[in-house]
């Protein structure tokens, strides 16, 4: 009999810890999509994965070895659960990088913000979450955003240049959907599996299913382009490390706001490395979504706190 994982206990809060964290990850991911866009000409969408998703791999056993969690993390008893988030998010992960080699890179950016919204949705759906008026609300205008982003390349002409960029806001679209089911499915495996696990069975499931795609169209890359490659996989691990360890310090009220310091980002190494300048159609539409996600993380921190208060009137010691 398998003896049980030594429970790791939580750090104490450190807010501005886990805010350096969150602000890390998103920097670090920006970059690896910058990498991924910028080879997507080179190699197809599924080869472009394996390697995002193979190259975590080191990276993520380095730091479960440091932690003390390599040998119980990876234990799961619900090893279904991690195939069908595998599937959905690396579905989510190719249509991102096809997204990204048809359209800008602040364009696939803000089209991704779509996810957390549709989250909503879903979790209501299918988590039997309870979804009120003010969060369905910005919900709506958040997705009036995203059909605004996407609104001058939904015009389909028989330009194979416009049939493109038509084609990178359906999958864009399209990879934020599963991006949103994959946070269904993690929502679900937490309720019995740790961190770690979720983590690496992911990568791992990645990289078998992209290889898959290994008879349609994969290329052997140029040194440069394998390198560059490559240094998107080890810095998908770092992120992804970052991301999860911002977590660990700070509430996630606090943190998920600078998710969308990644549309700066994206608009500086968009029009500085790419020389993509951006619309004002875009602009507008991406402040939409931004000012909907972040009521809705405010909506949820003021829910957070009156549910606080409300438990500690109840106790007999509050």
């Amino acid at each position: 009999m398998t003896p049980p994982a030594t429970p790791v206990t939580a750090p104490p809060q450190q807010p501005m810890r886990g805010i350096l964290f969150k602000v890390a990850s998103v920097c670090v991911f920006v970059a690896m999509a910058a990498i991924i866009k910028a080879t997507s000409d080179a190699v197809p969408p599924g080869e472009a994965v394996f390697f995002r998703s193979f190259f975590a791999l080191p990276v993520i056993i380095v730091w479960l070895l440091w932690r003390g969690e390599l040998r119980h993390g990876l234990e799961t008893p619900n090893p279904m659960g991690h195939l069908w988030r595998g599937l959905v998010g690396t579905a989510a992960m190719g249509l991102g990088f096809t997204a990204l080699g048809l359209l800008p890179f602040p364009e696939v950016t803000a089209i991704g913000y779509a996810a957390p919204l549709m989250v909503v949705i879903l979790a209501a759906m299918f988590l039997g979450e309870e979804v009120r008026l003010f969060r369905l609300s910005a919900v709506g205008a958040g997705l009036v955003g995203v059909l605004i982003v996407m609104s001058p390349r939904l015009s389909v002409t028989s330009d194979p240049l416009s049939l493109a960029e038509t084609l990178g806001a359906v999958v864009a679209l399209g990879g934020a959907l599963c991006a949103a089911l994959a946070q269904v499915f993690v929502r679900k495996l937490t309720r019995s599996e740790g961190t770690a696990a979720i983590v690496f069975w992911f990568s791992m499931t990645a990289s078998v299913l992209a290889l898959l795609t290994l008879p349609f169209g994969w290329v052997l890359p140029a040194p440069g382009t394998f390198a560059l490659l490559v240094l998107a996989g080890l810095l998908g691990g770092v992120g992804q490390i970052f991301l999860t360890s911002s977590y660990r310090y700070a509430d996630a009220s606090l943190i998920a706001p600078f998710e969308y310091a990644s549309m700066l980002l994206a608009l500086g190494v968009g029009y500085a490395v790419f020389d993509e300048v951006p619309t004002w159609t875009m602009l507008a539409g991406a402040a939409i979504i931004v000012s909907a996600g972040i009521a809705i993380i405010w909506r949820e921190h003021r829910l957070g706190i009156e549910r606080g208060r409300g438990r500690r009137a109840m106790s007999p010691n509050g």
